[in-house]
């Protein structure tokens, strides 16, 4: 037989046997990593020309699967696999090792960001026109998983443009400036990256943080912000990715810190909304120079000078919840932030709503979670406009009057799902049930008007996810999340699949006019 059937033979065994060899065995997994990982993962494991290897870095990768990678390696990268220098024991013990928090906990300052900025020689004056021939209001960015690629697809022709390397393990939608020239990506492991999609060139790179969980641009495109859970700070950038400055994440105090759950632009309010995982606070981030003045505590009558205040322009103005948020989108007028956490002390989690002009909770409503940033949409329904989002542990999209925040419709999807997607021009509202083990192949489709469903569209056996729709709303593009995965675009009048492009496990696509513009059927 082949050596590659032997080799994944071994990768299985040692998924069954490893862990208990490593636990019968003497082994010294910090040596073994100095001597095999430091020279590409760094000597703290905060990563170097490979990824970071913190247990906050490696979240979303299976042990079994971080022990597969480790003896076979990685395709399209430079990790070698170590199985004929490594025995089963050793490589379970190394994983174990890389899962485990370092200590001490490394640090990342901003002397550190400013060392870690590159920039492409000449990238700023290139010409202000796109070098190939497709509308870019209309194009599709496609972030891959599999081999840590992006492809830009014309959303006319459904061709692929271009496709390059990415960092590793790309975290959060990509933003976008005002104009669709430039995007910005965020790894998990903290890096920035400047790309012109005009000229396919990189423009600049920078690490924010060691590991991140998103990035947002402002809506006139001057300011890139990012969420760092490691360490517990924002880390504020003009648009050249120039470092500006950086706030921890820490109650008024000082004495509570907190990760950084999400950091979304409301442009029409020109500030940042972030949200903290640990502190039960919103803030408001504002990049308008006019910004009133911010009073943190009881102030009388702030005209009459009673109390000194800071600036209101990049400064952080506090909202106290009564629970931190995970995952929040905003209402259309973003008036609103509608957020929850993952988990609640109470039990039962209820989904929060806070006005964002009076700076407190106004309403809640029964929701078991939301499953993802954004996750959710809003459009028109019978001369009311409506919430609908997927639960995170429940098969069902809930679905709230905005103006009473009642939850008017409780939607059976086959299980729980990441993502529901429409558009304006659309009738139909589609969601993922990705999270479901029997469920994960089926995107239901939702009438907008009935609020019922009306079909489906299968991939038996695979994971299918993430609708994304043309800029004119007459096509919906899903991803076949599959190593040997495809970009599938499909009539969305019709629900006919219309066309499939190959693609590594394509994690997310992008519309750029859709993202720019606001769509009333995508996130922000």
């Amino acid at each position: 037989m082949s050596s590659l059937f032997w080799r994944a033979v071994f990768a299985v065994g040692l998924v069954t046997t490893g862990v208990g060899l490593a636990r019968s065995q003497s082994i010294d997994a910090a040596a073994l990593y100095q001597e095999h990982c430091a020279v590409c993962h760094g000597v703290q494991r905060i990563g170097s020309m490979g990824p970071a290897l913190l247990p906050e870095s490696l979240e979303r990768l299976r042990k079994t699967e971080a022990q597969k990678v480790i003896a076979l390696g990685r395709t399209a990268t430079q990790m070698p696999g170590f199985s004929e220098k490594l025995s089963p024991a050793a490589i379970a013990a190394l994983t174990q090792w890389i899962y485990t928090p370092v200590s001490p906990v490394p640090t990342w300052t901003e002397a550190d960001i400013h060392a870690s900025r590159t920039e492409t020689p000449g990238a700023k004056t290139l010409p202000a026109k796109p070098i190939w021939n497709a509308d870019p209001m209309n194009l599709f960015v496609v972030v891959e998983g599999g081999d840590h690629h992006v492809s830009l697809v014309d959303g006319d022709r459904f061709v692929p443009i271009h496709r390059f390397a990415s960092r590793y393990a790309l975290h959060g939608g990509p933003k976008f400036t005002p104009d669709g020239r430039y995007v910005f990506f965020g790894s998990r492991d903290g890096w920035i990256t400047k790309y012109d999609l005009w000229n396919l060139v990189i423009v600049a790179e920078v690490r924010a943080g060691l590991n991140m969980r998103n990035v947002a641009v402002s809506g006139d495109g001057r300011w890139v912000m990012a969420a760092n859970f490691l360490p517990n700070t924002l880390a504020l950038f003009d648009a050249d990715l120039n470092l500006v400055r950086t706030y921890p994440a820490t109650t008024l105090d000082g004495k509570s810190t907190s990760r950084v759950s999400a950091v979304y632009d409301a442009a029409p309010r020109h500030s940042f909304i972030v949200a903290l995982k640990d502190i039960a606070e919103l803030w408001e981030i504002s990049y308008d120079p006019r910004a009133e003045p911010i009073f943190d505590g009881l102030v009388h009558d702030y005209k009459m000078g009673e109390a000194v205040g800071k600036p209101g322009f990049l400064s952080a103005r506090r909202t106290s919840l009564e629970e931190p948020l995970d995952d929040f989108f905003f209402d259309q007028s973003y008036q609103y932030v509608i957020g929850t956490p993952r988990a609640s002390a109470g039990g039962a989690i209820q989904a929060q709503v806070v006005n964002l002009d009076v700076r407190r909770r106004i309403a809640s409503f029964p929701l078991s979670g939301m499953p993802h940033l954004g996750s959710g949409i809003t459009f028109p329904w019978n001369g009311t406009v409506v919430l609908a989002s997927p639960n995170l542990k429940d098969g069902t999209v809930t679905v709230v009057d905005m103006k009473t925040w009642k939850v008017i419709k409780t939607i059976p999807t086959p299980g729980p799902g990441f993502f529901m997607r429409s558009h304006e021009n659309s009738p139909y509202a589609w969601v993922d049930s990705m999270m479901s083990p029997g469920g994960k192949d089926t995107l239901t489709v939702i009438d907008k008007k009935s609020l019922e469903p009306v079909a489906s569209v299968r991939e038996p056996g695979r994971t299918l996810s993430h609708i994304e729709f043309t800029r004119d709303g007459r096509y919906a593009l899903a991803s076949l999340m599959e190593m040997d995965g495809a970009l599938i675009v499909y009539d969305a009048r019709t629900l006919k699949e219309v066309k499939r492009l190959p693609m590594s496990k394509p994690i997310g696509k992008y519309n750029v006019g859709n993202k720019i513009n606001r769509s009333e059927g995508t996130s922000h």
